[in-house]
Order: structure tokens, then C-alpha cells, then sequence
């Protein structure tokens, strides 16, 4: 089910349900292209009308973050559960290991990207790689990737890429990339090489997962979420208040 959060679509969606539309699309090779929404990209996407149309674009728009999914639950939204892209990027390397997908990843440092790939084989044998490229790249290489990508006769395809890299690669290659299901999957390459940990079970499912990231990169984390999660709050309040939180189709005007 597709609803609308502030105007941003947004599709409930359990995470078998995801899985089994990532499958029908390498089944099909009908491209799906997955973006997962948190609260830092949602807050971003209201100043930056490229990074919403990117987002908006998504065949699926999966609920990462544990604030969108409080958001939607806040109207009245129901059944609404939290899809990671870590725990998604998983289940369909685990996926590829047991039916024969090719995946191909696409960002990280390349020695992250090694040991990412080195620790998923180890853990999913049997899993082939269709290749790998680091993110480092400018402009000027962006046509060889989509061709490495596409010779690669990859099934899948994991943007390790900070938003909006992410996003504007997509928006300007999907329909040269020969790939059927797509995803964004920033940082869960670094969590897959091990050099990010992943909070407890506990604390993922009670929502408390911010807090661990908190503790593990401060610095980084702090900026994060002074910037995004305080205006995030303002604007579900604020929306609330004017009793629009799943119909207002426009951008917040001053705040």
C-alpha cells in the first residue's frame, strides 16, 4: 500500500513483501528501483527539489528510518513497519548465495568494499559476485561504471553512496543500467566489512538504533541528527496542528 507522508510517497510494506518484489523484479527483469526513506533524507528532500524527485521517483519507497515509521503511526497510519537497508542488502546477498543472483556493489572505499565482499562470501557460500567498483570516481568515469555494470550481467545492484551521490547517479543512469532491482544501501557496506557495528536486536526494535550510531560516531552522528531531527519534529507538530500530515502535497514554506 502506497501512502503519503507531507506529499512524500511513501509504501508500506513488510520486509518479506519487499524481498519478494526485489525477487519478482530479477524474475521479471522488470526494473525496480528501491529507496529507502529515513528522516535525515526526508528532511533534505524539502530544500532540495532534485534529491525529492529522485526519491519520489523510487518503485519502492521503503521505510528505513524509525522516525518515518513513528510519523505515519503519529495520522494514524497502520501496520506500518520498518524495512532497514542493511537488513534488506542481506537478505538479498543471502538470496543471491541460495538461487544464483549476481550482485554487483557500487561505492564504499575500496578497501571496505573488499573486506564487505570477502566477509559476505564467508557468510553466504556459494555467493558469486558479478563485480564491484569503488565510489571514488568523478563524471568523466561514470559512463565506463555503467557499462562495467551492465557487461557484468549483474541482478542486482547495492549503491554504497552517500545521498544525494546516490540519488543523482540513479536519476541520470537507471535507464542505461541493464539491472532489474536496484537499491541504495549507503553505509551498509561499512557495517558489512565490520567497521560499523549494528546496535543490539533489542535496541533496533525499540527504535533506540539512533542512539547506538550516536555512540559508535559521535561526531559524525551529532551533526546528523542536531540538523534534521529537530526539524523533523517541528514539521510532523506543525503538520498535526494543521491537521494535514498525509494530504499536504506541498514543501514547508518558513521552518
Amino acid at each position: 500500500m502506497r501512502t503519503k507522508l507531507l506529499g512524500t510517497p511513501v509504501d508500506i510494506l513488510d520486509f518479506d513483501k519487499t524481498v519478494a518484489k526485489a525477487e519478482q523484479a530479477i524474475i521479471s527483469r522488470e526494473q525496480c528501483v528501491h529507496v529507502a526513506l529515513n528522516v535525515a533524507k526526508f528532511v533534505k528532500m524539502r530544500d532540495d527539489a532534485e534529491l525529492r524527485a529522485d526519491v519520489t521517483g523510487g518503485d519502492i519507497i521503503g521505510i528505513d528510518g524509525m522516525g518515518i515509521a513513528w510519523a505515519l503511526k503519529f495520522f494514524g497510519v497502520n501496520n506500518v513497519t520498518r524495512v532497514t537497508g542493511v537488513d534488506l542488502m542481506s537478505a538479498m546477498l543471502n538470496l543471491s548465495a541460495e538461487k544464483g543472483y549476481k550482485p554487483f556493489i557500487l561505492g564504499a572505499k575500496q578497501e571496505v568494499l573488499d573486506t564487505a565482499i570477502s566477509n559476505a562470501s564467508a557468510r553466504w557460500p556459494g555467493l558469486k559476485m558479478a563485480g564491484s567498483r569503488n565510489g571514488y570516481f568523478g563524471p568523466e568515469d561514470e559512463a565506463g561504471i555503467v557499462k562495467q555494470i551492465n557487461d557484468s550481467n549483474a541482478d542486482c545492484l547495492f549503491l554504497a553512496m552517500p545521498t544525494p551521490k546516490k540519488e543523482r547517479f540513479l536519476a541520470a543512469y537507471a535507464k542505461s543500467l541493464n539491472v532489474p532491482f536496484i537499491m541504495g544501501v549507503g553505509g551498509s557496506v561499512d557495517v558489512l566489512a565490520g567497521h560499523v557495528k549494528r546496535a543490539p536486536v533489542w535496541m533496533q526494535k525499540s527504535g533506540l538504533e539512533w542512539s547506538y550510531r550516536l555512540l559508535q560516531e559521535p561526531r559524525k552522528m551529532f551533526r546528523r541528527y542536531a540538523s534534521t531531527n529537530g526539524r523533523f519534529l517541528w514539521i510532523i507538530l506543525k503538520a498535526r496542528m494543521l491537521g494535514s500530515g498525509l494530504k499536504w502535497q506541498g514543501g514547508e514554506q518558513n521552518g
